[in-house]
């Protein structure tokens, strides 16, 4: 059964979205076959493989809302092993109209459920806030990964978001683990960046990656060409910190099965 992560923070602009895609790709690219789920009304992930967001004909809203089974509504990216579950401009409305759901919080972890099977991981990009559909998302998932950019008020944001994974695993998924934060928009040069990993590390001691991402030009354009940085400039900075993050994520699945 596959081992689904959601990807998570509240604060908008941090790498989520980019790491969602990114890790995605090299999971994939490693042999895993993966599914990412498009959870934000933005929809960039699902921009940001190259599918056009305007024309897609069903995706996560259909699933959510309208019932439809997940399974109709995936698409296949150009790499072999790497589906999506598209999102589109109708998943703004979403929360509101969860709201009056049954078992609303489970509208996900219920769909997903036939398809698990199928993927080795299934990554959920979520939406910059803590609304509903992040809910569903975390209530889903076995683990999550945090972005953390390198910046003053990461800290603050991070331990937040902690209090909210703690109340969600007392009372709707009591198997949700934190599989670890991840160093996003890092600047060796900037020493403030250099302090914000070293303080991340300090408080989070066990639950820090060690790959850390770097401020990287070719991870920004990728996605306006809808690509992900393996297929856009493999040989990037950029590229070889998601590289290095899925062997991360890998690794960890092996050292868990030994135990």
């Amino acid at each position: 059964m596959g081992k689904i992560i959601s990807l998570v923070n509240q604060k908008g602009g941090v790498g989520k979205t980019t790491t969602a895609v990114n890790l995605s790709q090299y999971l994939s690219e490693k042999g895993r076959i993966v599914l990412l789920v498009d959870l934000d009304p933005q929809a960039n992930a699902t921009s940001g493989v190259g599918i056009n967001k305007d024309k897609t004909l069903s995706g996560v809203y259909d699933v959510l809302i309208r019932r439809l089974p997940l399974e109709k509504a995936i698409l296949n990216t150009k790499s072999v092993g790497f589906d999506v579950l598209p999102s589109s401009i109708d998943l703004s409305g979403a929360p509101v109209e969860l709201t009056n759901m049954s078992n609303r919080e489970f509208c996900l972890f219920n769909a997903l459920k036939n398809v698990r099977e199928n993927y080795d991981y299934i990554i959920i990009d979520s939406p910059p806030s803590l609304d509903l559909l992040t809910i569903n998302g975390l209530v889903a998932s076995n683990e999550i990964i945090i972005p953390v950019q390198c910046e003053y008020y990461s800290l603050e944001g991070l331990s937040r978001l902690l209090e909210t994974v703690s109340l969600i695993k007392k009372g709707l998924n009591s198997g949700l683990e934190i599989m670890g934060a991840v160093l996003t928009m890092y600047d060796k040069r900037n020493k403030l960046s250099r302090q914000v990993l070293k303080e991340v590390r300090d408080n989070f001691p066990g639950r820090v990656f060690e790959s850390v991402v770097p401020r990287n030009v070719r991870l920004s354009e990728a996605p306006s060409f809808g690509k992900t940085i393996l297929n856009f400039a493999k040989l990037s900075k950029g590229a070889k910190a998601y590289n290095n993050l899925a062997r991360e994520v890998i690794e960890m699945e092996r050292e868990n099965f030994t135990i």
